[in-house]
């Protein structure tokens, strides 16, 4: 498609245009075919609903060319007022003395900097709702900026450039306005050659952080004012390039790409690798590797201009809606994707070049291979990563007016013409600055705007000038703009449903049938928020049993905790409300896989491994009965196996007996192979043992080293009768009476009246006794906006935190003690019933548990288990089960069974907002040590959960942030029988069905002996 005249495509004034403020924006908006709306009073620049005035027409980024470029990056000069009604712009002079100004790092905030505060809230403007006006308390931030050219520097054409300003900037440069704009986190270009100096040039910025874009700009996140992106001059000379636009499809079934490159003005493209010398706007088809998110082929290219040389980087790809799916080069993909808010705990929105590719590499490495940018375009060079590396991309606009929500979306701008040329003016600044990268396979109109007659124009124009890329947009249940349907949150049944297409009908038969059509997608799921989310696995099948479910974007990548230190000096991330916002949403800013410094998070762990692109299992789990073998299922979208090599271990009671290399053919996509495995080695004695099976990187990748692990499996040695204690305890101790008031039994002492154990082999403890309660989870208190039950409400409610133990008896037997009690809360009938059947032989103890409930429980319990109090020395756990990390009952993809060794204060999973954490699943034995190896171990009947920490689950509750925990003198021991789920209430579905800890009659084992 040719370019659009690029001297009429945007919005833009004249050199000498009146001041913003005098400026009434009467004539039609360019490009848009409607009239720029006329006020009924003058409003000020940053108040009407105009995109700007003076602004350059948008045009395509490119990283860099042979055209000079300098960064006004560093310290600025900065002066902070509370009100935007500042009708003093003398510090625009360049002999304005600014002395007294503080210093300013730019890019930068100048609420992280000390000037004012950061506020944090979902959906609710943190301003009274009055479009497009705002109240006079408007903090409002002068930057000044002197600089020289470089030497060498032509006079001529150049463009002053800023990638991302929040929410509204007035810019001048040396004196003279060059005009105003708004759209935080899109670029925006000022002519400035004919105003530049050798010497001394001063450039001067107003930025204002409310404005009427700041109704367009509701995107659940900090609201953070100020120059927070690239500030650049480029020069320009004469025929350099004024925009291009790379077209590169691939045909699959020919195995050839088409190329063509418009470009203002015309000039040349060469591709070496393809032998391609073509005038722009000329047209080659020529044999090509095609670009994928799996095999990110790009060409090196060069764009010449009589002014310009611009290196490109091409992929060849194509993407299509049809036979109702969403396909690219002709075949239906999967996301296994993230959204993304750029964010840095110190910086803010200001995120450099490392930490955009670490982010990348991050989530290259965990199998995730699709980003939504939600709800704004990244800074540019973040997609030049996505190219390079290889992740799909939906490239979503800077728009959403989620707040309007709460007044019925009454006067939603969406829906107002009068705001459809700045709607506009944001859809042209994504699609031009972005459309030449491959990873962007869709763009969408924003997110949560509801619906309206402006969406439909940014719609029809994106349609016009992108054919090649399909739509995205949530917010309209009837899908009519866009080409996917697209939901967030539906929960496990619904996404089922829909796999069908046996969703609930729309009212409009045309709507509905065209609807049902359309490959699905969940743009959000599996909210992130602290210990979680559940539920992936059973996501992830549904993905893979239904092809319409095309897959979807976990909410989100990163946890938005700022960093802070309190009075000591102790290091913790804020989140909403630390700063003393009036209004604010608390830690929903933070529900990343990652947190705040980009440590990965269980759920990160939890993710890589539900989504792998290589499943690993027993050949006889389907039904092949082939023994001894095991069966490799390829789930790439594209690529064979050649890039991976496989290795299989053999392991008995967490030793490894033996390991090699495991031959696989090249599996294409979609295909398995039943492979078999070596004979099983010697040296197993009777342990547990299994086989485990690793898919790694064959050779070094852009993103990863050669033997990084991409996927794994584990599969049982053959059968023998399991024991998960290691030997059983015959009893053969007596109850006797000791000394003061205690019960002797084998190694224990027991207090006579209580019948709690209180010594091990002369070691101190509390406990153990039944405990039901934990710290509840992000998703355990659930999501405000949603219908209950929320069960930390539910457990509150009944009393759960505040379980009162009352004895009934304690029985001295032949060979046991039985200590019989009633647990229950105050003000309800609820109980359980909990008899402790204790035995011994002289080395060990074994306590049976048997419980009953009693009355109509209302809700699932959050655990159910025991609770005992060690010595703080001791300081490490060893453990056969699960492992390495946390994991629950519908969180435990992740979990190896192994051998595992870590100290009590690496099991803890320090969330931002402190929560039960650091369960380990389906273990066998635990054992915790001093330094000198004394210690306790405890065997499970069945196998069990286990956690220890250096608090308890009260403290845990009670704190806000980690600095609020601090070691007691105890480390506290957790054996559970069974934990309630985890699911996604935070803002998703709760718990599944199967994974509800209901109180019914349970019983269950431990075997304690000391270790020396």
């Amino acid at each position: 498609m040719p370019l659009p005249d690029a001297q009429h495509a945007g919005h833009h004034a004249p050199r000498d245009a009146a001041p913003p403020e005098a400026t009434e924006h009467t004539g039609p908006v360019a490009g848009t075919g409607l009239p720029a709306p006329r006020p009924a009073h003058r409003l000020p620049y940053y108040e009407d609903v105009t995109p700007g005035s003076g602004c350059r027409p948008p045009r395509a980024w490119y990283a860099r060319s042979d055209a000079r470029r300098m960064s006004l990056h560093g310290a600025w000069r900065f002066r902070l007022s509370p009100t935007a009604r500042c009708a003093d712009t003398s510090f625009a002079r360049p002999d304005f003395d600014d002395a007294d100004w503080a210093d300013l790092r730019v890019p930068g905030h100048w609420v992280l900097a000390g000037h004012g505060a950061p506020a944090y809230t979902n959906t609710r403007y943190p301003f009274p709702v009055d479009p497009p006006r705002l109240p006079d308390e408007n903090p409002t931030g002068d930057h000044r900026r002197a600089f020289d050219l470089p030497a060498g520097w032509e006079p001529g054409p150049a463009l002053l450039r800023f990638d991302g300003v929040e929410s509204c900037a007035r810019v001048w440069l040396n004196g003279r306005e060059l005009g105003h704009f708004k759209g935080s986190r899109l670029p925006h270009e000022f002519e400035v050659g004919h105003l530049l100096r050798e010497r001394r040039n001063v450039l001067a910025v107003r930025v204002h952080q409310w404005s009427s874009g700041s109704y367009l700009e509701d995107q659940d996140q900090w609201w953070l004012p100020g120059v927070f992106r690239d500030v650049t001059l480029h020069q320009r000379p004469p025929g350099s390039v004024l925009d291009h636009f790379v077209h590169a499809s691939y045909d699959h079934r020919t195995g050839r790409g088409t190329l063509r490159v418009d470009c203002a003005p015309a000039g040349r493209v060469t591709v070496p690798a393809l032998g391609l010398d073509l005038a722009t706007g000329e047209s080659a088809t020529v044999p090509v590797t095609p670009w994928t998110a799996e095999t990110p082929h790009l060409y090196d290219a060069e764009l010449r201009t009589p002014g310009e040389r611009v290196p490109l980087r091409v992929g060849f790809r194509t993407v299509r809606v049809e036979d109702g799916l969403l396909k690219v080069n002709g075949r239906r993909v999967l996301f296994r994707g993230v959204n993304r808010h750029e964010f840095d705990p110190r910086y803010g929105r200001a995120v450099g070049p490392e930490a955009m590719r670490r982010d990348l590499l991050l989530m290259k490495r965990h199998n995730v291979n699709a980003v939504r940018t939600s709800h704004y375009p990244p800074h540019p060079a973040f997609l030049d990563l996505c190219d390079e590396l290889g992740l799909w991309v939906v490239d979503e606009c800077d728009l959403e007016t989620h707040g309007f929500k709460q007044q019925g979306w009454r006067d939603n701008p969406v829906d107002d013409d009068a705001w459809t040329p700045a709607l506009l003016d944001r859809a042209r600044r994504m699609v031009e600055r972005d459309k030449n990268h491959p990873s962007v396979i869709m763009w969408s109109l924003g997110n949560e705007c509801g619906t309206g007659r402006g969406l439909s124009a940014m719609a029809a124009w994106m349609r016009e000038r992108d054919p090649s890329r399909p739509l995205h947009y949530e917010g309209d249940p009837a899908c009519a703009d866009t080409d996917v349907y697209s939901r967030m949150y539906a929960d496990h049944a619904e996404v089922a449903r829909i796999g069908r297409r046996e969703e609930e009908p729309l009212a409009d038969p045309a709507a509905d049938a065209r609807r049902r059509a359309l490959p699905f997608l969940l743009c959000e799921y599996a909210h992130a928020m602290g210990n979680g989310p559940g539920g992936l696995s059973e996501y992830q099948r549904l993905f893979e049993t239904y092809e319409r479910c095309q897959g979807g974007f976990v909410w989100e990548w990163i946890d938005h905790g700022l960093r802070q230190r309190t009075g000591r000096g102790e290091l913790f991330h804020a989140y909403g409300g630390d700063f003393g916002e009036e209004l604010h949403d608390g830690n929903f800013v933070c529900d990343g896989l990652v947190f705040p410094d980009r440590t990965p998070s269980p759920g990160l762990a939890e993710f890589k491994k539900v989504v792998e692109p290589v499943r690993i299992g027993a050949a006889d789990e389907q039904g092949d009965g082939v023994p001894g073998a095991v069966l490799v299922t390829n789930l790439h979208d594209f690529t064979d196996l050649s890039h991976l090599a496989f290795r299989w271990s053999y392991e008995a009671g967490g030793e490894v007996l033996a390991e090699g290399p495991l031959d696989l053919p090249p599996l294409a996509p979609g295909a398995s192979a039943v492979v078999a495995l070596p004979p099983e080695p010697a040296g197993r004695y009777g342990r547990e043992a299994r086989w485990t099976v690793r898919a790694v990187l064959a050779g070094d990748t852009a993103w990863g080293a050669a033997g990084h692990e991409v996927a794994w499996g584990q599969l049982p040695a053959t059968p023998t009768p399991r024991r998960t204690v290691s030997r059983p305890l015959v009893p053969s101790a007596t109850p006797r009476r000791g000394e003061g008031n205690l019960i002797l039994l084998g190694p224990g002492a027991f207090d006579a009246t209580t019948g709690v154990l209180r010594y091990l082999h002369g070691c101190r403890l509390a406990g153990p006794r039944l405990d039901v309660w934990r710290a509840p989870t992000d998703n355990d208190e659930g999501a405000p906006w949603q219908p209950g039950p929320h069960r930390a409400e539910q457990w509150r409610r009944i009393g759960l935190h505040r379980m009162r133990h009352r004895v009934e008896s304690v029985e001295r037997g032949r060979d046991a003690l039985v200590v019989r009690t009633r647990v229950a809360p105050a003000g309800t009938d609820l109980a359980l019933g909990t008899d402790y059947h204790w035995s011994a032989d002289n080395e060990r103890l074994r306590l049976e548990v048997s419980v009953r409930p009693y009355g109509d429980w209302p809700c699932p319990l959050p655990r159910l288990g025991l609770r005992m109090g060690l010595c703080a020395s001791f300081a490490t756990a060893r453990w056969y089960g699960g492992g390495p990390g946390e994991a629950y009952p519908d969180t435990r993809a992740a979990a190896r069974t192994g051998l595992w060794t870590m100290p009590v204060e690496a099991l803890q999973t320090p969330y931002v907002r402190p929560q039960e954490n650091g369960a380990r699943a389906d273990v066998r034995w635990v054992e915790l040590a001093r330094g000198d190896g004394s210690g306790l171990r405890a065997e499970g009947e069945p196998a069990f959960w286990f956690s220890a920490r250096r608090w308890t689950s009260e403290q845990l509750d009670a704190a806000r942030h980690t600095t609020d925990l601090v070691p007691g003198d105890h480390v506290w021991l957790h054996l559970d029988h069974a934990l309630h789920g985890i699911g996604s209430a935070s803002c998703g579905p709760g718990v599944l069905p199967q994974y509800e800890l209901t109180a019914a009659p349970a019983r269950f084992a431990v075997i304690l002996h000391p270790l020396r």
